[in-house]
C-alpha cells in the first residue's frame, strides 16, 4: 500500500466549498496525510527539513491548490523553490524523489470546455500545467494527469460530494499500485476513476 502526501495550499480555504467537500472525504482514509501549507507557514517560512521528511514518508505526492490566473498559490512555488533545491530533489546526486507519483488536483471557476484551444482560456490544463510537469521530471518523479473539479461555481452540493467520492477512490486505487499505462493516457484522473468504476459494475 502506498501512502500519500497532500500538499494542500489555499490562500482562501474558509471560503472555499469544492476544496473543503474535497477534503473532508478524506478525513478518515488510512494512508493519507492532510499537510496544509497556508496553516503551517504563515509566514512563508517554510521548514525544509520537516517537508523533505514527509516527502520521504509517502509515495504519492499530491500537488491540491485552487487554480487561480492560470497557476498555483504563491506557496506552492515557494515550497518548491525551498524544498526541492539542487543536490536533494535533483541533479547528479538529488534521487530522493524517484518513482514517486506525482499529480495535481486543481479547482477552477470556468468549466472543462473553456480549458480548450477554442475556449475562454486557450489553453488546455496540461498546457498549462507544463511547468509543474517539467518539474517533476527534473526530480525524476512519475507524472500523473491531474484530478480537476471544474466549474464550481455551479455546482451543486450533490454534485461536489461525487466529486468528492471520486478523490478518495482516486487515492485508494493509486495506493494499490496500479498499472500506470492504464492511467496516463488519460486527460484527468477522473476520466480514469469513472471508468474503473464502469468497469467494476455488472
Amino acid at each position: 500500500m502506498k501512502n500519500a502526501l497532500i500538499l494542500f495550499a489555499h490562500p482562501r480555504y474558509e471560503k472555499s466549498r469544492a476544496n473543503r467537500a474535497l477534503l473532508t472525504g478524506l478525513h478518515d482514509l488510512e494512508g493519507i496525510t492532510i499537510h496544509d501549507l497556508y496553516e503551517q507557514y504563515p509566514d512563508f517560512n517554510v521548514d525544509v527539513a520537516r517537508e523533505r521528511e514527509l516527502l520521504l514518508a509517502h509515495q504519492i505526492i499530491v500537488w491540491h491548490y485552487p487554480f487561480y490566473l492560470y497557476g498555483a498559490p504563491a506557496m506552492i512555488k515557494q515550497w518548491m523553490d525551498l524544498v526541492l533545491e539542487h543536490g536533494w530533489a535533483h541533479g547528479e546526486k538529488g534521487n530522493n524523489l524517484e518513482n514517486k507519483l506525482i499529480f495535481n488536483t486543481i479547482t477552477t471557476g470556468g468549466t472543462r470546455e473553456s480549458y480548450s484551444p477554442g475556449g475562454f482560456n486557450r489553453h488546455t490544463i496540461a498546457e498549462l500545467l507544463l511547468p509543474l510537469e517539467q518539474t517533476a521530471h527534473l526530480c525524476r518523479m512519475t507524472w500523473l494527469p491531474p484530478f480537476v473539479v471544474q466549474g464550481t461555481y455551479r455546482l451543486t452540493d450533490a454534485m461536489l460530494a461525487d466529486h468528492a467520492d471520486q478523490y478518495r477512490q482516486v487515492l485508494q486505487e493509486l495506493a494499490q499500485s496500479p498499472p500506470l499505462e492504464t492511467i496516463t493516457g488519460y486527460e484527468f484522473l477522473n476520466d480514469w476513476i469513472a471508468d474503473v468504476n464502469r468497469r467494476v459494475k455488472p
